[in-house]
């Protein structure tokens, strides 16, 4: 399974994106996105590219507040992955992120912007910084996480 991870996009549409990045969600399983979509388009325009699921972040309106879960676990080909936006300082993110969850494979999280990709002890932590470059972002990523018997992540510099 091929998962497009895309976070703290600060756009309301889809047009508003990197075309590389349009093209490449096209091409995966299912797209997941951390919150900071900063528009109600944007939303609706991710649920008509594919398979699509996500979490709320701070900078969302009501509308898509309202649509979506602060936290969510899903259970991908019997791995079970944490998905949230996260909040406050970069530094002790991982921590407080780790918090929210219990037992799973892999923690997805957003808002630093600053992409992660590790494990500790045996849990994925896995950010793919900001798709729109926007903020303190020094540069455009998404990423790809591969869900086989194993997971693997993998951030990608747009353009």
């Amino acid at each position: 399974m091929k998962i497009g991870v895309i976070s703290d996009t600060h756009v309301s549409r889809m047009e508003q994106l990197p075309a590389e990045l349009v093209y490449a969600l096209r091409e995966v399983d299912l797209i997941v996105h951390l919150g900071d979509y900063t528009g109600k388009g944007l939303l609706n325009d991710l649920k008509e590219l594919g398979d699509f699921t996500g979490v709320a972040g701070n900078m969302d309106p009501l509308g898509v507040q309202e649509k979506l879960p602060g936290l969510d676990v899903l259970d991908l080909n019997g791995k079970k992955i944490g998905l949230i936006h996260g909040w406050g300082p970069p530094s002790g993110m991982r921590e407080r992120v780790s918090e929210q969850f219990k037992g799973v494979d892999a923690i997805l999280y957003g808002h630093t912007h600053t992409p992660d990709n590790v494990f500790i002890e045996g849990v994925l932590f896995f950010n793919p910084g900001s798709a729109s470059g926007k903020y303190p972002a020094i540069r455009r990523t998404y990423g790809i996480l591969s869900i086989e018997e194993s997971i693997h992540g993998e951030i990608i510099t747009i353009g």
